[in-house]
């Protein structure tokens, strides 16, 4: 299994300087919680941006990663906001790789706690799942890409 950070809310830092929520160009959030962990678990930093920022050439770049990898189980780090656009891409795509789409709702540096239980639920079901297709892991569900979706207005993920 391949660990893919793309950045997102997940990974972003207050910067005291500028004064703003940054993604930061490291995997520094997603190490911490591998630490407790027994497993051993690559992890690859490919994007470092809020999900708003991410366009159609960061979509084909990312599924150029995985289409090139030797893997066929990726747990993908990346932001709310257009995981299902991310998610809905790579199932025209891909139909023999299993892919995990995870995030945060809240920086892992200021509630730890969401982002270790999606991260773990997420690991967890790519390391047990036998069926390919894209799954979205978020709010306590993991479920095909197209079966969960955002709930802006109470800040989580359904089941739909």
């Amino acid at each position: 299994m391949l660990i893919l950070n793309c950045g997102g809310t997940f990974n972003k830092r207050y910067d005291p300087i500028n004064g703003e929520l940054e993604v930061p160009f490291d995997n520094e959030a997603i190490k911490k919680i591998l630490q407790s962990s027994h497993a051993v678990y690559n992890v690859a930093g490919v994007l470092y941006k809020d999900s708003l920022d991410m366009d159609a050439n960061d979509r084909k770049m990312l599924a150029r990663i995985i289409a090139e990898s030797s893997e066929d189980t990726f747990v993908l780090v990346h932001g709310t906001d257009t995981m299902d656009q991310t998610a809905e891409f790579f199932s025209e795509i891909f139909s023999d790789k299993k892919i995990v789409l995870t995030g945060a709702m809240r920086p892992f540096e200021i509630d730890p706690i969401e982002a270790s239980l999606n991260l773990g639920m997420a690991c967890g079901f790519a390391k047990e799942m036998i069926k390919s297709g894209v799954y979205i892991c978020m709010s306590g569900h993991i479920a095909l890409w197209n079966e969960i979706k955002k709930n802006r207005t109470s800040g989580r993920f359904e089941l739909v």
